[in-house]
């Protein structure tokens, strides 16, 4: 049988994916030969204009993502704000509403002088302390991870970066630490006992310990992540939180209601829905 074209084999690859439900059908198939073939995605669709052959291994592929295993875990990497994270089964694949958190986090850890002492709360890949790393040079960055498959792939990720990685409850994190911290970042488990992912990649891929937040409304963790946070934080320390859009209320008036905290505000994700709430560390 004749090697179908790259060209081919891309479009007959998109009908398949999108046939399965796939969200971005094109450009999945179009990263899934990227991986095959070592190039980069604007490589791939310059070939595809030439009659390059469609790399060995395609169909098998495109296949396994029909069925909606993580376009992450068959290509071993994810890409978030500069970096590229190693991910695969057992850690939680960074998404792109993460990254608002990862940028407000930024933006604050820039403002101190000297160099900012950052902690990320439930770190899984180690996407937001990654960031901070990577883009704020002299920081002094802390990642907690409670599972440790997911602590596997942070440490891949992060001790290139000089980021300190341990193994720990984000509600007993960092003891000895107390009120030294300038910036805490959290993406926690939130979602409610009840609730199942839309989509199967999540559903069913994801690990469960890294979804629910316990306790039918999920903000079991969520809460508890605050608390550590207000426990860390020096005073006027900062504290950023990702969160389902339908808990941003509930998560803003705790923190409000809360004398620990002040200035909370609520920050809209790359969808303009309500996905993280920030705080400053009061003095009281």
């Amino acid at each position: 049988m004749p090697v179908p074209s790259l060209d081919q084999a891309l479009r007959a690859a998109a009908a398949e994916l999108s046939a399965a439900g796939v969200p971005t059908p094109r450009v999945d198939a179009e990263l899934l030969a990227a991986h095959l073939l070592g190039e980069s995605l604007g490589r791939v669709r310059a070939l595809a204009y030439t009659d390059a052959p469609a790399p060995a291994g395609y169909a098998e592929l495109v296949a396994e993502r029909a069925q909606r295993i993580p376009l992450q875990h068959l290509t071993g990497k994810a890409y978030f704000r500069r970096l590229e994270l190693a991910v695969g089964p057992g850690v939680f694949v960074p998404r792109p509403e993460t990254e608002t958190v990862a940028q407000l986090a930024i933006d604050h850890a820039r403002l101190v002088s000297g160099g900012a002492k950052v902690a990320d709360l439930g770190t899984g890949s180690g996407a937001i302390a990654g960031s901070v790393a990577a883009e704020v040079p002299g920081s002094t960055v802390f990642a907690v991870e409670l599972s440790p498959l997911a602590l596997a792939w942070a440490r891949k990720n992060l001790d290139p970066l000089g980021v300190t990685v341990l193994e720990g409850d984000l509600r007993t994190a960092l003891a000895g630490h107390e009120g030294t911290f300038d910036v805490v970042a959290s993406n926690p488990p939130y979602i409610p006992a009840g609730a199942v992912p839309n989509e199967p990649e999540a559903a069913e891929h994801d690990p469960a310990m890294a979804l629910y937040g316990g306790g039918e409304d999920g903000l079991e963790l969520p809460a508890a992540a605050a608390k550590t946070a207000a426990r860390l934080l020096r005073r006027g320390g900062y504290f950023v939180m990702e969160h389902a859009e339908i808990q941003a209320e509930v998560i803003a008036a705790r923190l409000a209601s809360d004398p620990a905290w002040e200035d909370v505000t609520s920050h809209q994700d790359l969808n303009d829905r309500p996905r993280a709430t920030s705080a400053v560390r009061s003095a009281r």
